[in-house]
């Protein structure tokens, strides 16, 4: 193909990538019209109801609910509802809609905001109902298939793509650049040694030194000093220089092992407790070190037949994590995410796995003058050089009650939330949005959204409800010493045994490679 031929093809894919784009950003305006025009949206009050469960949503939802109003004429309600049996209050709701009950009267909502492993049961139950623009809005031009794969159920899309939690390597900028720092001067110094050693320096008279007076020396000090208070650590050039920061990005640890020889090795300041500390108590947490090996529900985390927990790339992943407790020496009983993530922020930690949360807390400490370091966002590290990592996401989405008799507006509504204004959800929420293409003041983000991309998402079949209590379950166990072997064989035993479907008896080792 020739040069001419190739820039040709390149402009035309970026005009057909602009051209879904430009479709898909206005396609709740068009199909709007189309229903204005059949007149299919309500009459007595133009109003549509949302629910949703997380109080810090509620400035954007708001906001974004008034802007739609302005441009369409159709009010969007927003209620703050209990997480507790959210898909129960639902069902309840739009039963019995109308009737009072405890005082109050029932109001089904049009759509609502739920985590995606509870998507599968709304959906077979009726209180979801299928997006019938996912052809051309739920894409991989607009979403990362991890999004995708979240929102689908028997092999359609059931809800929008909100937002996202996952986890990440957090680790303390500040300290590690003063590393890279250190060591860019330390070669500095070793090659200018070996200059000297090939070019004897000139000898300075006596008339050259008498040149240089008392008050050039004075000024030269005091000019010394003024640096070291505006900053007494260099933490603010060595973060910003980019000699640094690129030498720091060949530093970060991409295995487990890289994290225990970096603390054998490293001369921490007296501030630091912990070179690396996570929350072994929570599975989310853990979960990255089986998580490339372990299939529980299929692609899209569906499939009732599909369960594999038990093989040697599972048992290998958790022999490195037994390992972890005999260098790190972490208590069950002593650790919590919250407690984890405030050490981190008063620069007690290099290291920890942190979710998405942790980026507003971090932004909102470093406002208030709580967290005086800056922070970094790295892909978390393999289990070994063999053995890769792979983290868990929850993705919270939009669904349309299937009980409501406006889907199809709730639908375009839904669109409007989390495609069409969805830059403006971390400015106003503190949540990062699944949709692609969104440009972020924080550049570290970008680092999120990649682990986001290369996570799994959690299983939506309901046969597994039980399965990450028992999986948190055989983590302690691992932990504390039993045999990670026999621990997975009964943990697949347990699981199996709950899938009526599954013809599974005894657990047999097998091979795997699950996102390799």
């Amino acid at each position: 193909m020739s040069r001419r031929q190739r820039t040709v093809s390149a402009v035309l894919i970026l005009g057909l990538l602009a051209l879904i784009l430009y479709t898909s950003l206005f396609t709740e305006d068009a199909r709007f019209r189309t229903l204005a025009k059949e007149e299919v949206y309500r009459k007595d009050d133009d109003s549509l109801l949302l629910w949703y469960t997380d109080e810090s949503l509620t400035d954007y939802l708001e906001t974004e609910a008034l802007l739609f109003q302005g441009e369409h004429g159709v009010k969007l309600r927003t209620r703050l509802v209990s997480g507790v049996e959210l898909l129960e209050q639902i069902n309840q709701a739009s039963i019995y809609e109308g009737e009072e009950r405890d005082g109050e009267v029932l109001e089904a909502p049009d759509l609502y905001i739920i985590s995606h492993d509870n998507l599968m049961k709304a959906y077979y139950s009726g209180l979801a109902t299928q997006i019938n623009d996912a052809d051309t809005a739920i894409i991989p031009a607009n979403y990362p298939n991890t999004a995708i794969q979240a929102v689908t159920c028997g092999g359609n899309a059931v809800a929008y793509p909100f937002y996202y939690e996952t986890n990440f390597l957090l680790y303390n900028k500040t300290f590690m650049a003063n590393i890279a720092k250190q060591k860019l001067e330390d070669e500095t110094v070793y090659m200018e040694s070996l200059a000297d050693e090939e070019v004897p320096p000139e000898e300075e008279t006596v008339a050259e030194i008498a040149e240089v007076s008392e008050e050039e020396v004075q000024e030269a000090v005091d000019a010394l000093a003024a640096e070291e208070d505006q900053d007494p650590m260099g933490e603010e050039s060595a973060t910003s220089d980019p000699a640094v920061l690129e030498r720091l990005s060949t530093m970060i640890p991409s295995t487990i092992t890289d994290i225990t020889t970096f603390a054998n090795n490293y001369e921490a300041p007296d501030t630091v407790e912990a070179v690396f500390k996570w929350d072994i108590t929570d599975v989310f947490y853990n979960y990255f070190f089986v998580g490339n090996y372990m299939d529980v529900g299929g692609l899209n985390g569906d499939d009732n037949t599909i369960l594999n927990v038990y093989n040697q790339q599972a048992v290998d992943c958790m022999k490195v994590y037994q390992a972890m407790n005999q260098f790190f020496s972490i208590d069950q009983a002593d650790v919590s995410y919250d407690a984890i993530l405030n050490e981190f922020i008063q620069g007690k930690l290099v290291f920890t796995v942190a979710t998405t949360d942790a980026i507003a807390k971090m932004e909102q400490a470093k406002a208030e003058g709580e967290f005086t370091y800056d922070y970094g966002v790295a892909m978390l590290p393999d289990v070994s050089t063999i053995l890769k990592s792979r983290g868990m996401s929850v993705t919270n989405s939009i669904a349309v009650n299937g009980y409501s008799d406006q889907k199809e507006l709730a639908t375009v509504i839904a669109h409007y939330l989390a495609y069409t204004k969805a830059d403006n959800l971390y400015k106003k929420a503190g949540k990062i949005p699944c949709r692609k293409y969104i440009s972020f003041d924080n550049d570290e983000i970008a680092n999120v959204f990649e682990e986001y991309e290369k996570s799994v998402p959690l299983p939506k079949m309901v046969e597994a409800t039980d399965y990450w209590v028992q999986l948190e379950i055989a983590f302690g166990r691992v932990w504390n010493g039993e045999d990670p072997d026999i621990v997975l064989a009964e943990l697949a035993d347990i699981i199996g045994s709950q899938i009526d479907e599954l013809d599974y008896h005894v657990p047999v080792q097998e091979q795997v490679t699950v996102g390799l």
